[in-house]
């Protein structure tokens, strides 16, 4: 089975669905393995190979031994194989009988998929299956993904809190006192009687310090079985994320993101950090949040110049995607851009590949931030910069960034942000561009376009 890391461990994850429901795609976009591929190594001979020669009976118990992220479409059909997904994670692909005849009817490796009308009733026959294994019911890869990170996108969320939050132990609810005061009474009714106490942190860069995360600490009443929820911005999750996985060695957290920024990045993937007056984010912990709670309606809230702020990491995730996200509706703009940062994240837990393409611009918009005393300069705006400067870097036309964000250079010390630069975590002078990571970049090129950003 796939192995994915999970609130506190690793998880089994199974994916089932009929054929055609894209299985195979959702497994590599959480890179797993297809059964099939493991099926068709272990007898040394494709599927319709195996069905001509053996049977379906045979394939059958071939499957049995090879359960992975990705179940064929009949592997439900077998007691053992149900009997198997007790023990897991089991999300069930659910796509429309005519849109899975469509994908599979001209492919001559699907056995099963020569004759329409059997092809329906077997459709019919096994949704009675898929029901009874299935912990999530997913409508398309992305929804997956989502199911496998712990992340929940849903009107109406923070409402559900207290059955959203894992476990059934104490709460500790982090907020900042504009959040607190927007959002806060309604997240204390949702919590109800698991809530057991309430702490503030102040707005914005001031919680990612040690000193506000330190009076966090010394406040937190939680046992071992308690659980922290973080209602804010990225600063709040960050900071309340940090708090939660060096209290007591380690606590669980829920991320309640209310900001656009903390919805479709910076509260999903399970980084936490703080800031030193060095640079942004160089203390921190991997720290998986037990669940991820994302209530778009909570965007409604926003004021213009915040909704801008947040649409920098949409159009850094669209750039990423190669996909125009910010043309989307809210709703399902904050779903693909949570999915996609998950499964990147899922890929590569701890930043060691290819979640660092996710710093794409951060390098440039960190040391801004840093020069700027973390005052004045505001994270999405920087980012808008730090966008500017690695497209340009790439070679790509910046007219996306300029058309939608509308940067403007701002006012720090050059010296000190190229000082800044040099201190950030990523590594002096290796730069996220879109044509990869850790790209070296000669120094004076480098130095040329932080200085373009300046005003």
């Amino acid at each position: 089975m796939a192995r994915v890391r999970g609130a506190d461990q690793l998880k089994h994850i199974a994916i089932v669905g009929f054929m055609g429901s894209g299985k195979s795609r959702a497994a590599r976009a959480l890179g797993g393995v297809d059964t099939d591929a493991l099926v068709e190594a272990a007898a040394g001979k494709t599927i319709p190979k195996i069905f001509a020669d053996e049977g379906e009976t045979a394939f059958r118990m071939l499957e049995e031994e090879k359960v992975v992220a990705a179940l064929g479409g009949g592997a439900v059909t077998s007691p053992r194989v149900r009997e198997a997904l007790r023990d897991t994670l089991t999300i069930w692909l659910d796509v429309d009988v005519d849109t899975c005849w469509e994908r599979v009817k001209n492919n001559t490796r699907r056995p099963l998929a020569r004759d329409e009308t059997e092809f329906r009733r077997l459709y019919e026959e096994r949704r009675k299956l898929y029901a009874e294994v299935a912990d999530v019911v997913a409508k398309d890869v992305h929804d997956v993904v989502l199911a496998v990170a712990g992340v929940v996108v849903e009107r109406g969320a923070l409402e559900r809190l207290a059955e959203l939050v894992p476990g059934d132990g104490t709460v500790a609810l982090v907020s900042d006192p504009h959040v607190a005061g927007i959002h806060g009474a309604t997240a204390q009714l949702a919590l109800g009687p698991r809530l057991a106490e309430t702490h503030e942190l102040p707005p914005g860069e001031e919680a990612k310090t040690l000193a506000a995360v330190a009076r966090l600490w010394e406040e937190l009443r939680l046992g071992r079985d308690g659980t922290i929820v973080a209602l804010g911005g990225g600063c709040t999750t960050d900071a309340a994320g940090f708090a939660a996985a060096t209290y007591l060695r380690g606590v669980p957290w829920v991320p309640v993101p209310t900001s656009l920024v903390a919805q479709v990045d910076a509260a999903i993937g399970g980084k936490t950090a703080i800031d030193l007056p060095q640079a942004k984010n160089l203390v921190g912990a991997f720290h998986w949040p037990a669940r991820t709670v994302i209530d778009p309606a909570l965007l409604e809230t926003l004021s213009e110049a915040q909704r801008l702020e947040g649409m920098a990491e949409v159009v850094k995730t669209g750039l990423l995607a190669g996909e125009p996200l910010w043309e989307l509706p809210d709703d399902e703009l904050v779903r693909r851009c949570a999915a996609y940062k998950a499964a990147v994240c899922l890929r590569d837990p701890e930043d060691k590949g290819e979640r660092k393409m996710l710093n794409l611009g951060h390098t440039f918009a960190h040391a801004l931030e840093a020069a700027a005393g973390y005052e004045g300069v505001t994270h999405g705006r920087a980012v808008a910069l730090g966008l500017l400067a690695a497209l340009r870097l790439s070679g790509r036309d910046t007219a996306v960034v300029e058309e939608l964000l509308h940067p403007k250079p701002v006012r720090v010390d050059r010296d000190r942000a190229w000082e800044a630069l040099l201190r950030d975590k990523k590594g002096a002078l290796k730069l996220v561009l879109l044509k990869g990571w850790d790209v070296e970049v000669p120094a004076e090129d480098v130095r040329r376009e932080l200085d373009r950003l300046i005003a």
